[in-house]
């Protein structure tokens, strides 16, 4: 008995011992489980993937609204076109308007243009001054932005009318503001245009270290410089045959002579930028020297292609395509908001907008002036002939002044770097040597 005893007590002793709360905290465990057996994994963070849901519709929304305008631009355009070049005969109701004077002369034509523009710039600057400071997707301005069409197509259609009950005098007076406007917008086009290249001169040759990609960056340089040499090579051949074509010869040399400076520039050793920035503003310094020859009065015979040029396919296409690169350029102008930022805020948060609603509609307001000018050609006293855009010697002058702006702030964004470490280097060395004067006895 003591023997069965003793082996009772022993196996007890040898048994694991066991924590009294272990079991009920265990049952405790076992009876969380089926509770929560019906509630999805993550069902803690379910308001925030929610939310972030509801912030990509949104987004969704802003990025479908921005086309929306553009497409409204477009519109815009067409509609300058057509009252320039067909509105007295078509539209006989501006008999009526006081405004429009007799036969609506002042409705049509250039007036008729600037009217339109006029109209555009009240749309977009009213736009501009309500969503202007907005930061957040579900902010009243966002939504006013991205939503609310119908009371915006209400807005457009006083925007667009109130110019036409205007006096022909004050229709004047915003044609010489406009100009200033059209040139704010090709200041802020061209920013956007250098920036651009920056980024696809980043993007092509990351490092110089990746042979791949500096190979592939060598040869779009080469192919951007190749194609700058024909323009050129074509542009003599086709406007500076003559010794009379004097001015298209300055103007295509000035041009050849740019190219070769800021190639000069990328290759020396203090600025050492490469090729391919510079080939491809060397593409669009030829493109704006081409561009702005075009412009020349149809009567100069140093032009030759327009000579004979009626509204047949060609200059139809071309005018088409013309008003096509107008809205275009004012698109990504507005969206490249980022390009004209002092300083650059690396975080970003889900509810943050896309880009920057007032500057999008205060370029596009900018690009109402702009298209008026063009439509025009920057001439508020003659009317352009049918079918043409941009031409004259207005046209042809600010698109070379601007082809020379374009190559002094390129060739200043080359040695500015190199500019500014100068002057660090200098100011450390005077105070070096500063230093060491004091500390001499």
């Amino acid at each position: 008995m003591a023997h069965c005893w003793s082996k009772v007590l022993a196996l007890s002793l040898s048994a694991p011992k066991m924590d009294p709360y272990a079991r009920p905290a265990e049952a405790g465990a076992v009876n969380i489980r089926p509770s929560n057996s019906g509630v999805p994994q993550g069902g803690v963070n379910s308001p925030l993937e929610q939310k972030r849901i509801d912030y990509s519709r949104e987004k969704k929304k802003t990025l479908q609204a921005r086309y929306i305008y553009g497409i409204i631009f477009l519109i815009i355009n067409l509609k300058a076109w057509f009252f320039r070049d067909y509105g007295q005969r078509v539209l006989s109701h501006f008999y009526n308007i006081k405004a429009c004077g007799i036969d609506g002369q002042d409705c049509c034509h250039t007036l008729g243009v600037l009217r339109v523009s006029l109209g555009c710039f009240i749309f977009f600057s009213v736009m501009f001054f309500t969503t202007i400071k907005t930061r957040k997707l579900y902010e009243a301005r966002s939504s006013w932005h991205s939503g609310w069409w119908a009371v915006k197509l209400v807005l457009l259609i006083v925007s667009m009318a109130v110019p036409f009950f205007l006096h022909s005098k004050y229709i004047q007076i915003y044609g010489e503001f406009a100009r200033v406007g059209a040139g704010i917008f090709l200041v802020l086009q061209l920013v956007s245009v250098i920036e651009f290249i920056t980024w696809w001169n980043n993007y092509w040759m990351p490092d110089e270290q990746e042979k791949q990609s500096c190979s592939l960056g060598l040869f779009m340089s080469t192919i951007f410089y190749l194609a700058s040499v024909c323009g050129i090579v074509v542009m003599y051949a086709f406007y500076g045959r003559k010794v009379e074509c004097s001015l298209n010869i300055f103007f295509i040399s000035w041009t050849a002579i740019l190219l070769i400076v800021m190639m000069a520039m990328s290759l020396h050793s203090k600025v050492n930028r490469g090729l391919l920035s510079s080939g491809i503003m060397a593409s669009y310094l030829v493109f704006l020297c081409w561009s702005a020859i075009r412009s020349e009065p149809a009567s100069d015979y140093c032009n030759k292609q327009k000579v004979n040029g009626n509204s047949d396919w060609t200059t139809i296409l071309s005018f088409l395509f013309a008003i096509g690169a107008i809205v275009m350029a004012t698109f990504s102008t507005g969206i490249d908001s980022q390009s004209f930022q002092f300083r650059n805020d690396n975080v970003q948060e889900d509810d943050d907008i896309s880009y920057d609603y007032g500057f999008f509609h205060l370029v596009f307001a900018f690009g109402a002036m702009y298209f008026g000018m063009l439509f025009i050609s920057w001439n508020l006293n003659n009317s352009a002939r049918k079918w043409s855009i941009d031409v004259g010697w207005a046209s042809t002058w600010v698109k070379i002044v601007n082809e020379w702006f374009a190559a002094t702030i390129y060739i200043w964004k080359l040695i500015s770097p190199t500019v500014r470490q100068t002057k660090v280097m200098d100011h450390e060395d005077s105070v070096r040597q500063t230093v060491v004067n004091v500390a001499l006895p």
